[in-house]
């Protein structure tokens, strides 16, 4: 028999792990998530001086299936991906797709205008561009320094 030194840290390197796969495993489907887990598509933020742009992945959704609400804090967006049903008399069919309904809010770094929101949805991308408010945009004040009179 081999005696081995317990870690304790090693269990929790273990949990970590497994937390971070759960969590963090959003484009490779995994045998640990349950069917009740919630996938959230993938989104790319980019800010410039008037707006702040924001990118989605959502492949196999029609724009119809999408709900996309904009607050002057915060974006979110919902939907659903619907199974496509097939019958088949002999086989196995084995799928790696997400199908259900998502929701994912995005928090903004800056006031915007929500009224004035344009948004693309093209080949399974969303494109929403959010213009800034006026007070969040950046201005540039000149400032004068005067001499104190002696």
């Amino acid at each position: 028999m081999v005696l081995v030194r317990y870690n304790p840290w090693q269990e929790l390197n273990a949990l970590e792990r497994h937390i971070n796969g759960l969590f963090g495993d959003t484009r490779v489907p995994s045998a640990r998530l349950e069917k009740g887990f919630i996938r959230v598509p993938a989104a790319e933020l980019y800010e410039t001086d008037d707006a702040i742009h924001v990118k989605l992945e959502l492949p196999g959704l029609e724009a119809k299936d999408l709900d996309i609400q904009v607050t002057q804090d915060a974006v979110r967006i919902s939907g659903e991906r619907k199974s496509e049903t097939k019958t088949q008399d002999k086989g196995i069919t084995k799928s790696e797709f997400y199908y259900g309904k998502f929701q994912r809010v995005i928090p903004l770094s800056a006031r915007v205008e929500n009224t004035n929101v344009t948004a693309d949805y093209k080949d399974g991308i969303l494109n929403l561009t959010l213009p800034k408010s006026e007070q969040e945009k950046n201005k540039v004040v000149k400032v004068n320094l005067e001499q104190p009179a002696s």
